[in-house]
């Protein structure tokens, strides 16, 4: 016989994974995804779901600030050209304007919302500082820690709004399309998400009328990054598996200089530390950038990534040195006080040492092909921000424009929802695991995640050639085969999800890396050093995948 607390606790259940409906579903809580979400709850019911604490973002990670023309010295129409320069020809012109001309409107309702840059001195105006390839300084910041600033205020807002359930500790596993369910559906539409609860192993079917991807990037295909660990390409590879079209997929941004210790996991020395004076050098003191570029220190990030690259591997080295000694101390711990703390936890004193640096995977310039409001090419499902391939960054993004980016399809995307027309929600069914059971052991998913993260750093990092690529590929393709085994064979779980993903994601970065036959950019080939005449971007459809994997065996 079942007691009456017993019915309650089934009732509460059955409530609890039966499907649940929203307006929109909004998956990723970084800075992309907190702005969409405050843009829509006023008249839309919210779900945002997080894979850890909505703090827990590539976004708040983000030190050097937001770039937006503030300044009576600086026009937007020099912002889009050191956009479009950076970019190396891949940029799309129109986005390029669109972002630039929002940007000090994003800034003012950052400012609206709450969040504090800091100013000068005299509190007469913000400070501004410069980044590589910028020619103005025009990165408004809080400090060292903009990203934090910013998705802390964000993230309060979100919190106390009465709109927005958020389901932190939870990750996506699959949206659910209308081709899913019927494969002779014609018009194909998203309806929402399976999503996992980390806390308990439950899927959860998710109904929403529009779905908004804003995962972030997929740093962690990488063995070295400034990346979280949450960034995993989620969003990529669900949008993928969808239907949806990728492009520039092989222009990974790697950061010049992030922090050289063996106890500082994926810390970044901001760009804004060479904006304002830092300078690489070699062990014995000596710069080399200027031999590399006329514009040395402030050069682009790939440009002084590749040097930093061509250093270290012809010199035999573990590292180059960031030096900015020279500048009093009173202004490093000023202008730089996380990075002056963190370093000195660790031993070095920022104001008397170097500082040991190495490039590492940063940013993924490419994703989910959108139009300017973050529309993908399946009804009702958006991507937006780093998830994103908007255009903007071309084949190498531009220091600062990823936040504005955030922010400007963020808004963007929200004014195509709530202009949308109404959809009806669809009865979608419940995740089926009556045919997989508990995983035996998890040695696959370690041993396969770590090999995957080196062999990808090894062979499709900085400097490429068509062999590595190759062997990249013939390895990733053999590790998928046994990941997509084990996932057809016992249930999921956090860590099963992230692997399936990053090996998608690693797969569409090697076949984009091979298709480019030529140096553009984040891509350098030893194999095809010239640049083309023509700047082409690198499309990916999954309906002519099949047939383009073939020609490259």
């Amino acid at each position: 016989m079942v007691k009456d607390k017993d019915k309650l606790l089934i009732v509460h259940s059955f409530i609890e994974f039966m499907p649940q409906q929203f307006d929109v579903l909004i998956i990723g809580s970084g800075l992309a995804g907190l702005t969409m979400a405050l843009q829509v709850a006023d008249s839309k019911l919210v779900c945002l779901v997080s894979k850890r604490e909505i703090s827990d973002s590539a976004s708040s990670w983000a030190q050097g600030g937001i770039a937006a023309v503030l300044n009576s010295d600086d026009t937007v129409e020099e912002h889009i050209q050191d956009t479009l320069i950076a970019g190396a020809g891949l940029c799309d012109i129109e986005v390029a304007s669109m972002v630039a001309t929002k940007g000090f409107e994003a800034i003012e309702w950052l400012i609206n919302q709450g969040v504090e840059f800091t100013r000068e001195a005299d509190n007469s105006s913000f400070h501004l500082t410069r980044e590589g390839g910028h020619s103005h300084r025009r990165v408004v910041h809080v400090a060292d820690a903009t990203g934090q600033a910013v998705q802390k205020t964000l993230a309060q807002k979100v919190r106390e709004h009465v709109n927005i359930t958020i389901l932190e500790n939870h990750i996506a596993v699959d949206l659910v399309t209308a081709k899913k369910l019927d494969k002779n559906t014609v018009n194909d539409q998203c309806l929402g998400a399976y999503i996992l609860d980390n806390s308990n192993g439950r899927v959860m079917t998710i109904a929403a009328a529009q779905t908004v991807l804003a995962t972030g990037g997929a740093g962690k295909v990488y063995l070295y990054t400034t990346n979280p660990d949450v960034s995993t390409g989620d969003g990529i590879a669900m949008a993928w598996r969808a239907g949806c079209r990728v492009a520039n997929m092989e222009f990974i941004q790697f950061h010049p200089t992030c922090l050289f210790h063996p106890h500082a996991k994926s810390f970044l020395i901001s760009e804004v530390v060479r904006g304002e004076g830092g300078l690489l050098k070699l062990p014995d003191g000596t710069r080399f950038m200027p031999e590399h570029d006329e514009r040395a220190e402030l050069a682009p990030r790939d440009v002084v990534a590749r040097a930093i690259d061509f250093e270290m591997k012809k010199r035999g080295l573990d590292c180059v040195y960031l030096d900015i000694t020279h500048k009093p101390a009173a202004f490093i711990e000023e202008h730089f006080p996380n990075i002056y703390a963190r370093c000195l936890e660790l031993g070095i004193d920022i104001t008397k040492q170097p500082i040991p640096v190495v490039p590492a995977a940063h940013y993924s310039c490419g994703g989910v092909m959108t139009d300017s409001t973050g529309s993908t090419d399946i009804a009702c499902l958006y991507a937006i921000g780093e998830t994103a391939c908007t255009g903007l960054h071309g084949a190498n993004r531009l220091a600062s424009n990823s936040l504005l980016e955030c922010l400007v399809f963020g808004q963007a995307a929200a004014n195509a929802i709530l202009s949308a027309p109404y959809q009806d929600f669809h009865l979608l069914p419940y995740w089926d695991e009556s045919r997989v059971t508990d995983a035996d052991e998890e040695v696959l998913i370690t041993h396969t995640w770590n090999e995957l993260r080196r062999f990808m750093w090894n062979y499709v990092g900085i400097v490429r050639t068509n062999k590595r690529l190759s062997r990249a590929l013939h390895r990733i393709h053999m590790l998928r085969d046994e990941v997509n085994e084990f996932y057809s064979n016992f249930k999921v779980t956090n860590d099963l999800i992230e692997l399936r993903n990053l090996l998608q994601v690693a797969e569409l970065i090697v076949v984009s890396a091979i298709e480019r036959h030529e140096s553009r950019g984040l891509h350098y080939s030893k194999d095809y050093p010239e640049l083309l005449d023509e700047a082409i971007p690198s499309v990916l459809s999954p309906n002519n995948y099949s047939s383009l994997l073939d020609n490259q065996y």
